[in-house]
């Protein structure tokens, strides 16, 4: 019997050491990765037409508490990035990824296991002719570990890996689209504000023109013609700031919800007018845009994945080398279980080579290439509409200033047109219709720059968005 177990043991280390150099020769299968040549232009179109030339500094460098300076703003962006449900879920989808990393790693090691067993049995004394009873206790540890010879678990790692770093860069990306929404929301109510008031006043002013032409029509100067037609500028007014009130609320409510609250009202810090705004705004290098822009990152990471993937999926052509084994002690006494003679042990190597899968395998690795080639073409294409985005957002903005700049300009027109009228009509020189005509002029043109103003503002959140501004601590 002595004989035989070192004739096993000599056996199963000769198996250890064959497998040992197994490893050190073990290949991983699969491509490895490579970052796909990315046509960029050297520069963003709409960039040139602002006066200046492309520089490595971007607006988007800058932290959002640099570019938005309203300290309500900051307060309530600051809240949002804390409390808001999407970056919260984001956040616990990168708790998941890396667990499911931890998860996909474990089985590169061996899984052991132990566990106790204690045993009676008292047979049928009709066979055994005794009325015997057989004791028992065992205690017993076994292991099993599939060899990742062709790489296929490492493979797996990596693709579960890179999946961590894509979650980690889209709870990023989720975070400048907050800070844009928040910002571009509280801006479009500081304008609604600036609304409300234009329309006060001007509530206000054509209360003060209707007395003015019931005091004429009582005194037989006017008519009452003149009388009601300056009742409908006044219910013009009246109904739009009924709007305006119910734009806000619901705006607030918005609001509200970005922050993770409730519906309620929202803190204002400085007017529309007084929000600050860069003196230039340089969109850096196009190059950079690649590493700065959330999604574009997290594009490149998923394609990282599932290039990964392709290896793995490749590995189940080969045979799997799979150890197990045993060891233990039993005894009929509990006493005598550790002795040396009650020891226990087994062990065993197999190898399983896939013969016949009627072309699973090669349609797995099919659909794993088919997921890689997607998820390329995902990420060429964030990359397109990355520099589209950008594009669109500096000559938006450019364009925007300009309109803005005509309408304080139409508005400065309006106000004096609307002067001179009230003081012919004062004097009787001119009729109640110039005044209809001149004052809606000025109303709506009033309105038209406050909506001016909030677009030029959203205009350069978007900027900011878009080049990949927003994720930096503030």
């Amino acid at each position: 019997m002595t004989i035989s177990v070192r004739h096993r043991l000599g056996g199963l280390a000769a198996l250890a050491c064959l497998i040992s150099v197994s490893l050190l020769g073990a290949c991983t299968l699969g491509p490895n990765y490579t970052r796909p040549i990315v046509d960029a232009p050297s520069g963003f179109r709409g960039a040139q037409d602002q006066g200046g030339t492309a520089v490595e500094q971007s607006i988007a460098d800058r932290k959002w508490s640099e570019i938005f300076e309203d300290q309500a703003l900051q307060a309530l962006i600051q809240r949002a990035l804390e409390h808001g449900y999407d970056v919260r879920i984001s956040a616990a989808r990168v708790l998941e990824a890396q667990a499911q990393l931890g998860v996909t790693r474990a089985d590169q090691f061996p899984a052991v296991s132990g566990g106790a067993t204690e045993l009676a049995e008292r047979p049928s004394r009709a066979l055994t002719g005794t009325s015997r009873t057989f004791a028992g206790s065992e205690l017993q540890a076994s292991a099993a570990w599939e060899i990742d010879f062709w790489g296929r678990y490492r493979r797996a790692t990596d693709a579960a890996r890179a999946a961590l770093l894509a979650s980690e860069w889209g709870r990023r990306a989720v975070m400048t689209t907050l800070v844009s929404q928040v910002a571009q929301g509280y801006f479009r109510l500081r304008m609604l504000d600036l609304s409300l008031d234009v329309s006060k006043a001007t509530l206000e002013s054509r209360r003060e023109s209707l007395r003015l032409t019931q005091v004429r029509e009582q005194g037989g100067v006017g008519s009452l013609v003149d009388v009601r037609q300056a009742e409908q500028l006044v219910y013009e007014a009246t109904g739009e700031i009924a709007t305006l009130e119910r734009e806000i609320e619901q705006e607030e409510n918005l609001l509200s919800v970005l922050l993770g609250d409730n519906p309620g009202t929202i803190a204002r810090g400085r007017a529309l007018t007084d929000q600050p705004e860069p003196p230039e705004v340089p969109p850096g290098l196009p190059s950079a845009l690649l590493e700065r822009r959330p999604d574009i990152q997290e594009a490149e990471q998923r394609l990282v994945s599932a290039n990964a993937e392709i290896g793995a999926a490749r590995a189940a052509y080969f045979p799997s080398i799979t150890l197990t084994g045993s060891a233990g002690v039993q005894s009929a006494a509990l006493t005598a279980l550790f002795s040396g003679a009650n020891a226990v042990w087994s062990g065993a190597a197999s190898l399983v080579q896939p013969i016949f899968t009627a072309g699973r395998t090669r349609s797995q690795v099919a659909a794993a290439e088919a997921r890689r080639d997607e998820a390329l073409l995902d990420y060429q294409q964030t990359i397109r509409q990355a520099f589209r985005e950008v594009s669109d957002s500096l000559i938006g903005y450019r364009k925007l200033r300009e309109f803005r700049e005509q309408q304080q300009l139409l508005v400065t027109s309006a106000d004096d047109a609307r002067r001179l009228v009230d003081v012919r009509y004062s004097g009787g020189v001119a009729s109640y219709l110039e005044v209809l005509d001149a004052d809606p002029r000025r109303f709506n043109a009033q309105l038209g720059l406050a909506e001016a103003q909030f677009d030029e503002l959203s205009a350069l959140v978007e900027i900011y968005r878009a080049l990949g501004g927003g994720w930096s601590a503030p």
